[in-house]
């Protein structure tokens, strides 16, 4: 003999009016959903509310331009940061050739493989060799400046100041020796360091 479990009534929910109806030993519940507000339902309320706001804030920078950051470029032009990392450039010596002895830590060191360097023997004492063919592809180039940071005859700087122009053929963003040397100047530095008694000089 089956034993008759009584059932506990659901939990009304909240906002909800609930109708139970009895037909034929069957519960039947009907439930009315409360109607939101016609603020809500249409949300024109809110988007009147933002075009307001754009509004209010549109005729404020216009008239006012207290909030506006925009620069007329390429007439206005804000000042580069001292350490900024532009353009490439190789530095000189004194008979204005080029500092760079092709030693090849900074193509080595460079993460986007954006670095050509062609070595070629020399007939100067100073150095063993020259780069025949030193180019940077800065279309490639992630300006993080590692290769100025492994040059040890400092030969390689990035303070032109210039960034890369935008150009239309993939060769155009490749500058060689020439346009480095051109922005290039000449280097104080010692070649090789002045020697383990420097403090005392």
């Amino acid at each position: 003999m089956a034993s008759s479990q009584h059932t506990p009534p659901a939990a009304k929910p909240a906002g909800l009016e609930v109708v139970s109806v009895s037909r034929r030993n069957a519960n039947v519940r009907t439930v009315r959903v409360p109607r939101p507000p016609l603020q809500d339902a249409s949300f024109m309320h809110a988007t009147l509310k933002g075009l307001q706001i754009t509004v209010k804030h549109f005729f404020k920078n216009v008239v006012t331009r207290s909030q506006v950051e925009t620069i007329q470029y390429p007439e206005e032009k804000k000042p580069y940061p001292a350490r900024t990392r532009g353009l490439h450039r190789l530095m000189q010596r004194d008979d204005g050739s080029v500092r760079c002895v092709a030693c090849m830590c900074c193509p080595t060191v460079c993460p986007a493989n954006c670095i050509t360097i062609i070595p070629a023997e020399t007939s100067d004492k100073r150095v063993e060799k020259y780069p025949a063919v030193f180019e940077i592809d800065e279309l490639r180039c992630v300006v993080c400046g590692l290769c100025v940071e492994a040059c040890p005859c400092d030969a390689i700087r990035m303070d032109t100041g210039k960034h890369a122009l935008p150009v239309e053929q993939r060769s155009d963003g490749v500058i060689d020796k020439d346009e480095m040397l051109a922005m290039g100047t000449r280097s104080i530095a010692v070649q090789g360091g002045t020697g383990p008694e420097w403090r005392r000089g």
